[in-house]
């Protein structure tokens, strides 16, 4: 079971002038603990979830290229874009270039998208849902043809048209940088993952009953296209505080999600900040994690 971490807020100590600062510290702490992936939620507002939406927010893509210059190992990538952010020939160049700078380490996290408030505070169209999912298929279709190894050709979609999409230099992933297509949708969300991802994501806050079946969703949709299930990483994403919650409790969390069937669970910490929670992980839960 690997173990990965979100960083879904950056109010801290200090405000902007140490952002960076402890933004990097949590990073190299995180990568030295054994965290097998490091996910940043991409948005321009935060979340209500989180905090207010006027409180500190840090552009993903370039945040992720910091990332990569303060970690050796952990893979890097978004939880998720949504779809309406950015084209798609621009998105995979942006990925395609966290890639080679990072040596290999990035994911396409993407998703349909639903904050609209952000949208339409920033001037960022935001389609109606039907069309967004219509995106959502295109945008992973242009992911393949331009990581893929054969010729130059024009793509043109419904939604999208790439007259010359050419991505140089390449990604040094092979076959390409994984895609993880994040929501919990049985009729749209999850086809498309195994249609076309390598990860699903889904949220701890389901509940057991709820996880299970949309993993059987899943697998059923994996059936339909002739497509070994065990090939997608089936991560999970919530929340821990191995400060004041017993680390022991959060490896039987683990254990109760390996045993559904779910192979990484991805998790913000409450005061990450103060690097505490990351050094109880590396100690008391990773190497745990890493038997299961």
């Amino acid at each position: 079971m690997r173990v990965g971490l979100q960083i879904p807020r950056f109010h801290w100590a200090g405000g902007p002038a140490r952002t960076a600062e402890t933004l990097a510290a949590i990073a190299r702490t995180a990568d030295d603990a054994g965290v097998a992936s490091i996910w940043l939620m991409d948005h321009f507002f935060q979340i209500r979830s989180v905090g207010k939406a006027e409180e500190e927010m840090l552009e993903a893509y370039t945040t992720l290229g910091f990332l990569a210059a303060h970690t050796r190992r952990a893979r890097l990538g978004t939880l998720v874009s949504g779809v309406h952010y950015r084209h798609p020939g621009v998105l995979v160049k942006q990925v395609t270039t966290l890639d080679v700078l990072s040596q290999g380490r990035a994911w396409l996290g993407i998703g349909a998208g639903w904050y609209e408030r952000e949208s339409r505070g920033l001037g960022v169209p935001f389609p109606p849902r039907a069309q967004r999912f219509q995106r959502l298929e295109e945008t992973l279709r242009i992911a393949h043809a331009m990581w893929g190894s054969g010729p130059v050709e024009p793509i043109y979609g419904k939604q999208f048209q790439l007259a010359e999409p050419i991505n140089s230099p390449p990604p040094v992933s092979r076959p390409r940088p994984p895609i993880l297509v994040g929501g919990g949708g049985e009729h749209k969300t999850l086809r498309l993952v195994a249609r076309y991802a390598d990860a699903c994501n889904l949220f701890t806050r389901y509940g057991p009953g709820e996880l299970a079946w949309k993993l059987n969703v899943l697998q059923g949709y994996c059936e339909e296209y002739g497509r070994p299930y065990s090939e997608i990483d089936r991560t999970s994403l919530g929340q821990w505080d191995p400060v004041r919650k017993s680390p022991a409790a959060i490896v039987d969390e683990l254990g109760k999600l390996h045993e559904m069937g779910f192979t990484t669970a991805i998790a913000s910490l409450r005061d990450v900040e103060k690097l505490e929670p990351l050094e109880i992980l590396a100690r008391e839960v990773i190497p745990q994690a890493e038997r299961l």
